[in-house]
């Protein structure tokens, strides 16, 4: 009983991570294009939306470190399901810029004070139990992108106005079986058994993963736009669903591979995989490397932030994880911001640009990994919940 307990709560923190990240957040990464062609929206607009989302999430990951048992709640937890559906809702209600921008922080700042609470909760139930577990909760930010993909996909002659409708009717329905969520009443796990890492060594990492902040979320943001520009068709909605599929059982994947493996070697591949995608469909169109990048896109993004926040809970860093969620952050904020002048030959350059980025964020892993090697994983097998989930991806 115990255990159908723990799944079914395992499923609901699903189910909110697909409202929130998959849908809420990520939506409007597939809706980009109809903005741009039917509501006249600029590259400077949709540049501005894409960090306003990214402001808004920074405040709510901030206040969920601030106030945590303000944020523990079930009250909490409600009240942020009904912002994020009701800020899919309100888009297709104005014309404005401001207030899209307006609606887009309050999305990012539900979205994320979602996922800290989930994240937390999801540990409480699955603590004592495989650490893949969580890992599976994960997959529902990929199971959302391949619902809002999928959405495009059916509903291509709705309009931007009609899509967003629908995507909120969507977040809906998947936001009542995340409803009933709750904690289990315990106090967060936030201690690591890890020996003491380098000062110097962590400050590589902070940097790997801020660089990672800045090139996942252009490619994050731009990726549908860039391959509808040259693939025929629904491609570009075809690849977003790809992106979708592939995060889904990535997370508990990566956390199986850092099981025989170390952290940072891993960080090297997933970083050097996920650069290699983004920079295919940039260079060459057709179906192929649209498909061969949506797929290495979904399956690193999610595993990478679960292999460095949990290399930094190893190096047991005072506040590791808020401070590489810190960093994440920002460069979720500068990516959109860097490239908006790159925006008007195009979507390519910004996606080359956010490839190169993630390769140097791959350097400072192998930076990282030859100048650590202690930083290896615990004998096969090993329990590791805590470590192997990030709080904020």
């Amino acid at each position: 009983m115990a255990l159908h307990h723990s799944h079914l709560h395992i499923a609901r923190g699903a189910a909110a991570l697909a409202a929130a990240m998959g849908i809420g957040r990520f939506v409007y990464t597939p809706i980009l294009p109809l903005m741009t062609s039917q509501a006249g929206l600029s590259p400077a607009g949709a540049g501005g939306l894409a960090t306003a989302n990214y402001v808004g999430y920074l405040a709510g990951a901030l206040a969920g470190v601030a106030a945590p048992r303000l944020i523990r709640s079930t009250i909490t937890w409600r009240f942020a399901l009904v912002a994020v559906v009701a800020s899919l809702a309100l888009m297709p209600m104005t014309h404005d810029v401001v207030a899209w921008l307006v609606i887009r922080t309050v999305a990012g700042f539900a979205s994320a004070v979602l996922f800290v609470i989930a994240v937390d909760w999801m540990l409480d139930h699955a603590r004592g139990r495989s650490a893949q577990l969580p890992g599976w909760g994960f997959g529902g930010v990929g199971l959302g992108i391949a619902l809002s993909g999928g959405l495009l996909l059916v509903m291509p002659a709705t309009g931007w106005r009609g899509t967003w409708w629908a995507s909120a009717v969507l977040a809906a329905a998947v936001g009542v079986i995340a409803w009933h969520m709750r904690g289990t009443g315990g106090a967060p796990v936030m201690t690591t058994t890890a020996p003491a890492g380098p000062r110097r060594l962590f400050l590589v990492l902070l940097a790997c993963y801020s660089l990672e902040g800045v090139g996942y979320i252009i490619a994050g943001t731009f990726l549908v736009a860039a391959i509808g520009q040259t693939s025929p068709g629904s491609l570009g909605n075809g690849a977003w669903l790809l992106v979708g599929l592939a995060a889904a059982p990535s997370a508990a994947l990566w956390a199986m591979a850092s099981a025989r493996w170390s952290r940072p070697a891993l960080l090297v591949v997933a970083l050097l995989v996920q650069a290699g995608g983004i920079a295919l469909p940039a260079l060459i169109g057709g179906v192929g490397p649209a498909v061969i990048g949506a797929v290495s896109f979904g399956a690193t993004f999610i595993g990478v932030s679960t292999l460095a926040l949990a290399a930094g809970r190893e190096l047991a860093f005072p506040g590791a994880v808020a401070v590489l969620t810190a960093g994440y952050s920002v460069g979720q904020i500068v990516g959109p911001l860097m490239v908006t002048p790159l925006l008007h030959h195009g979507y390519h350059y910004a996606l080359l640009t956010s490839a190169v980025v993630v390769a140097l964020s791959a350097v400072t892993a192998a930076w990282m990994r030859v100048g650590h090697r202690k930083l290896s994983p615990p004998p096969h097998g090993a329990d590791r919940p805590v470590a192997a989930i990030p709080l904020v991806p």
